[in-house]
């Protein structure tokens, strides 16, 4: 560690030390939730703020209450709390579409990240706080480029087709058959209201020259087809 720091790691919380653990806390939580504000996430820029603050803040109260009051109690107690109680917030950004996609997921683990780093900030661990925020800028805008080009390539995948009418399916599903296409499952939804159109999500899989965008731009084309979307 650096032991430049470690004035501001000793056991006495004085005004300087708990300003740049909450401050680091602050930025570390803003980082991490700025990325996600860009792509409109429900947790965005303060929330990811105030949960990285607020679990700082239990650090720093178990501390007071050890270092200060002198109350026999567990200082990693409070913090245990934390790590467990981000999950209700973090279950709150995580839904299931109409398609059967689960959206949220990235969202729901960048919270619980920024728990932890809420917390290293209130114990003193700076390095750990900074390393973990530059990992997960790194995960989320250069590995998702990654997981991106993977999934793209993948043989397998999951689409999703809205058709005007029932007759249609039979359509789509030569179409997917003369490109060298396997359906490996096939869930379909009738009309679930009225005025709503009937829809389809299979699970395919293409030979490595068939690109998922030629097939979905070829569905697409069909007569009668509402919307094609790769899940």
């Amino acid at each position: 560690m650096l032991e430049c720091l470690n004035f501001l790691r000793g056991t006495q919380l004085d005004w300087l030390s708990i300003t740049v653990r909450l401050v680091l806390a602050v930025v570390c939580g803003g980082i991490i939730g700025i990325e996600r504000e860009r792509k409109r996430r429900p947790a965005g820029f303060r929330t990811h703020i105030l949960i990285c603050l607020g679990a700082a803040m239990t650090t720093l109260t178990s501390q007071y209450l050890v270092l200060e009051l002198k109350l026999y109690t567990d200082m990693a107690r409070l913090g245990a709390q934390v790590i467990a109680g981000i999950g209700f917030i973090g279950a709150g950004t995580i839904i299931i579409t109409k398609r059967r996609q689960v959206k949220g997921l990235t969202t729901a683990a960048g919270l619980w990240t920024a728990a932890i780093v809420g917390l290293c900030c209130g114990a003193g661990y700076f390095e750990g706080a900074v390393v973990t925020t530059m990992v997960v800028i790194l995960a989320e805008l250069i590995l998702a480029r990654l997981e991106y080009f993977i999934v793209s390539n993948a043989r397998a995948f999951n689409l999703y087709v809205e058709y005007s009418e029932s007759g249609k399916l039979g359509t789509i599903v030569d179409t997917i058959k003369k490109r060298g296409g396997y359906i490996i499952d096939l869930e379909i939804t009738k009309n679930a209201a009225e005025g709503k159109n009937p829809c389809a999500v299979f699970s395919l899989q293409t030979p490595r020259k068939v690109s998922h965008q030629a097939l979905m731009t070829e569905i697409a084309n069909l007569d009668g087809i509402v919307s094609v979307e790769e899940l």
